[in-house]
């Protein structure tokens, strides 16, 4: 259901975990659950990010829901390409819909397999 190579937060957000770098997205699920993306607001490169908190919105037809990042580091890459696109999220939220590339500051501590991460969206209606 979910690619094996993304580590997951409860939340609905992604990781690709390289080296000292995370590419973080949303899951599938979430922009489902979201519904026609409308708006997305980022932090900017520069910007640190904790895992756990909140590091920008995102909004779509059906609701407004913040962003949590599943890593701590600072932002090296926002994808600016959702400025006037947002529906790339919808269209591809683990590839062209990415949302920001981080530099590390440690490893993630509390993210989820794949397979973690099926059974808790198996077991969900709403994000």
């Amino acid at each position: 259901m979910n690619p094996d190579d993304l580590l997951y937060a409860k939340s609905h957000e992604w990781a690709r975990i390289s080296g000292q770098e995370a590419l973080v997205g949303i899951t599938d699920f979430a922009q489902q659950q979201l519904g026609d993306i409308t708006f997305v607001e980022l932090p900017a490169a520069g910007d640190s990010v904790t895992e756990g908190q909140e590091m920008g919105s995102i909004e779509s037809v059906k609701a407004a829901s913040e962003l949590i990042s599943p890593v701590s580091g600072t932002v090296l890459v926002v994808n600016t390409d959702l400025e006037n696109a947002p529906e790339k999220i919808n269209r591809d939220p683990y590839g062209a819909g990415w949302l920001v590339r981080v530099q590390l500051s440690a490893q993630p501590q509390n993210l989820l397999s794949h397979l973690q991460y099926d059974e808790i969206v198996e077991g969900s209606e709403t994000v």
